[in-house]
């Protein structure tokens, strides 16, 4: 039988919700709902004291063939009936160390931190897709527990499940989840130089090797001994995983 608490740590128990903290939630779904217009990525929001999805946008990556009212209406329903199992269980554990880190944050600072994280949803076709979900709170409860929480949904530019980090606005370190030790590592950002931001950029614009070597005035061996160098650096194999590398991490 689906267990949907098993998405929900005690950790995170939002019990009642005040009349002062739902006026102070205002009318901000049409702030959300304006975002989903002009992004490709699938968001919708969770009610962790409903247990309930609140808003599901109309991007179809997510849907897998069902309405966004759909989706909204089964809830994490939804997991159990698109998630891999392999998978399922993954999202139970990032549910359990997620929220083991969060507790531990300074109330103050809750809000500044994302968690990301891939994993495969069965599609219309029966086709596994690989992607990365990112959670950012958008609500608070008075004593800091995650009420509302906004989530992205994008194609993952990795090749497995996992990759489980969690990134602090503004700062220069991330923390990523060893699954075989069970622990946070605590890393640096990857930081790109200039001319492998500007490399990256002009392939953006969809410029060919030898359009961006006349367009910085350098020889095309020099963009390709830059762009080799810039897959090294971000564990890529091509210019379409690097430049999705760069927008989920934010190094343009």
């Amino acid at each position: 039988m689906e267990d949907i608490n098993r998405f929900f740590s005690k950790k995170n128990t939002v019990e009642n919700v005040s009349e002062n903290e739902l006026y102070k939630s205002g009318d901000y779904l049409n702030v959300i709902k304006a975002f989903s217009r002009i992004t490709y990525k699938s968001i919708y929001v969770i009610d962790y004291q409903k247990k309930t999805f609140e808003y599901v946008s109309e991007n179809p990556l997510f849907l897998c063939n069902h309405t966004p009212q759909e989706v909204e209406t089964m809830g994490y329903a939804f997991y159990f009936r698109h998630v891999t199992k392999d998978d399922l269980e993954l999202l139970f554990k990032i549910n359990e160390i997620g929220f083991d880190f969060y507790e531990k944050l300074p109330v103050e600072e809750r809000m500044l931190y994302t968690i990301s994280y891939d994993f495969h949803i069965v599609n219309e076709s029966k086709n596994a897709v690989l992607i990365n979900h990112k959670l950012t709170p958008l609500f608070l409860s008075p004593d800091g527990k995650m009420w509302k929480a906004m989530c992205i949904v994008s194609l993952s530019h990795n090749y497995t499940s996992g990759n489980i980090s969690i990134f602090k606005q503004g700062a220069d370190d991330l923390w990523k989840y060893n699954i075989q030790e069970e622990k946070w590592v605590k890393e640096e950002k990857i930081k790109l130089s200039e001319r492998e931001s500007e490399i990256l950029r002009l392939y953006a614009q969809g410029l060919t090797i030898n359009e961006i070597a006349s367009k910085i005035f350098v020889t095309a061996d020099t963009v390709k001994f830059h762009r080799r160098k810039l897959f090294d650096k971000l564990g890529v194999n091509n210019i379409t995983e690097a430049l999705s590398y760069a927008t989920n991490y934010k190094l343009l």
